[in-house]
């Protein structure tokens, strides 16, 4: 008889698959996802044969349909992203930042964008990064999970989901995980004060159980990575929506709001109407893809 659960979490050819009623069972892939150019994914949902009861054993042996398959990190049936960075230590890259929001975006996952670590910036620096991304086109949220603030607005937000926890390492993914699942076990770690990163990063994709309905992703923490890959510099101004009012006001078609004259983008930077920081790093996505090595 075959049973049904979600895998939790994939390790060098083994997946854990969570049951309900019956607990977390250590599987195989059947070679056929093989022949067929299949792999099962962390989130996916899976029919198994439990092949020992006492030992917890067992192997997959269908995958059912997924709602949607991330690229980045690879996981499947994730109802939303939490993108996770730090106000300070480490200081926020904003181009990484930027590019994390291009790629939710592209893959049609809704997001939110949670700046941590409160407790340690200065008002102006929280207000300031609030001011860049207030017409990102997601919601924001600032919390300090050591200190428990702000944690109550996730909570809310997680309810009823699978939540993908994102972001590179050092920001805190870990601390928020231990708070709403105590029994992960994960290691938070100090940050390197030589690397200004995590000392404990997370290897691989695994889903934690927070109540009925309700899970928790956490991915491995990015720092150098080519997120954009298949972006067209010209589709670039299309994941900035603080662009979106001013479409069709420019002097030209097809105006990329670079240097081109009677721009209605660029005098809305002028005017303060859109963040010169993000104009900014529209810009410097903008040059990468324009200069990207065509192989």
């Amino acid at each position: 008889m075959t049973k049904t659960g979600k895998i939790m979490k994939g390790i060098a050819g083994f997946y854990y698959v969570h049951v309900a009623q019956v607990g977390l069972v250590e599987c195989h892939a059947k070679g056929i996802f093989r022949k067929e150019g299949k792999k099962p994914l962390v989130g996916d949902v899976v029919e198994i044969e439990i092949l020992d009861e006492e030992k917890m054993t067992g192997s997959i042996v269908g995958i059912l349909e997924r709602t949607n398959r991330l690229i980045r990190p690879e996981v499947a049936n994730v109802d939303q992203v939490l993108i996770i960075f730090a106000h300070v230590s480490p200081q926020p890259n904003l181009n990484l930042l930027n590019k994390f929001l291009i790629m939710m975006e592209m893959q049609g996952v809704p997001c939110i964008l949670c700046f941590n670590k409160q407790d340690k910036a200065s008002k102006e620096q929280r207000e300031g990064l609030l001011k860049i991304y207030e017409k990102c086109g997601c919601r924001v949220i600032t919390i300090s999970a050591l200190e428990g603030e702000g944690l109550a607005s996730l909570e809310a937000v997680f309810e009823g989901k699978t939540t993908a926890l994102a972001g590179p390492s050092g920001v805190g993914k870990s601390t928020v995980l231990n708070y709403f699942c105590p029994d992960a076990g994960m290691e938070t770690g100090d940050i390197s004060r030589k690397l200004e990163r995590g000392k404990h990063t997370t290897r691989h994709s695994e889903v934690f159980y927070v109540k009925d309905n309700t899970y928790l992703m956490d991915t491995p923490g990015f720092t150098a990575l080519e997120l954009l890959e298949g972006l067209e510099k010209e589709a670039v101004k299309d994941y900035f929506p603080e662009f979106y009012p001013y479409e069709g006001k420019c002097k030209f078609d097809g105006c990329h709001h670079i240097h081109e004259p009677k721009c209605a983008v660029q005098e809305a930077v002028q005017e303060g109407k859109i963040s010169k920081i993000r104009y900014d790093g529209y810009c410097a996505i903008y040059e990468e893809i324009k200069n990207r090595k065509r192989y």
